[in-house]
């Protein structure tokens, strides 16, 4: 037996459920006649009566009860499904996943920002080193490096960062230096990230671009987190390469100082990476453009700044 025309169906369950015509075309947003006229067709594909008119009463014969009792159960369905999505939509906070020196000194501060200019948003941030796999794992965003990039569908670039050499006031005032050499006989701390990411510019690099050699000696640290060593240069353990995005605040504030602007470039970009389905999300396009905007920002003034000290 050939089915009849979906929209036919459709307007037969509508109507067996609300119970008229004009019931029907209201949900459907269609005119009563039409609803009416698929409703026929539906009978002529089926070769059965499916509604009966007594008085100025339509209602299903027994034939259009059967038919109505087996398709309604698949349109209940679908309309769960559709209520279901429009929950997750609705409900489901946004999550980006970040690399964690980046999460907790650059983003997480301009985020609290970003949330009290929206109201009814909410954000969640992780710290993790490891991508993420979208429509796998509950994330919306990540925020990570380098060639990882080509694990994504869909990314944009952030921005290039820069570090610099600081410490603290108090070492600098300890242990004060005539030229930007000295800095390499002073305790220096070093950050070396996970093989899987290149790590930012070394000690050794940066010598080599003041045209020293830089000998390690006992004593120095490694950290494998930027914010660890950064924190550490706060507090007076040493001297630190210091990235921009995730030092600017403490430069701006006095906790650090730079007493030699001699900066180097990260051999390769930040990324923004996204799940589709997160720019459907209330606020999920509008947290990409923020994001994306201050990183244009941070990219642009430092990149300035840096220039014009080489």
């Amino acid at each position: 037996m050939k089915s009849p025309p979906l929209r036919a169906i459709q307007a037969f369950e509508a109507f067996g459920r609300l119970g008229s015509v004009t019931g029907a075309a209201e949900e459907l947003g269609v005119s009563a006649g039409a609803v009416s006229q698929q409703i026929r067709k539906a009978e002529e594909t089926l070769g059965v009566q499916l509604l009966e008119r007594r008085g100025r009463v339509v209602t299903m014969t027994s034939w259009g009860r059967l038919y109505h009792s087996a398709i309604s159960t698949g349109f209940s369905h679908i309309r769960e499904a559709q209520e279901l999505l429009e929950r997750a939509r609705t409900e489901s906070a946004l999550t980006i996943s970040c690399l964690p020196s980046l999460a907790s000194k650059w983003l997480a501060p301009q985020l609290f920002d970003w949330q009290a200019r929206h109201v009814g948003a909410t954000v969640r941030l992780i710290g993790a080193e490891e991508e993420v796999r979208f429509g796998e794992e509950p994330f919306d965003f990540r925020i990570s490096y380098g060639v990882k990039n080509r694990d994504y569908d869909h990314f944009s670039e952030l921005f290039t960062d820069w570090v610099v050499p600081a410490c603290s006031p108090m070492l600098l005032e300890r242990q004060p230096l005539r030229r930007p050499a000295d800095i390499l006989e002073r305790p220096l701390l070093a950050i070396e990230w996970a093989r899987d990411h290149r790590s930012p510019p070394t000690w050794a690099e940066w010598a080599a671009s003041i045209g020293e050699r830089h000998r390690k000696v006992a004593g120095d640290v490694a950290f494998s987190m930027s914010s660890a060593a950064i924190d550490a240069a706060v507090n007076g353990r040493g001297f630190v390469l210091a990235q921009l995005s995730m030092a600017g605040d403490d430069i701006a504030s006095g906790r650090l100082v730079v007493p030699f602007n001699l900066p180097l470039k990260l051999p390769h970009p930040y990324f923004l990476a996204w799940d589709r389905s997160a720019l459907q999300k209330p606020f999920g396009s509008e947290l990409r453009t923020w994001m994306m905007s201050i990183a244009a920002q941070h990219g642009a003034k430092y990149t300035r700044q840096q220039t014009h000290a080489l």
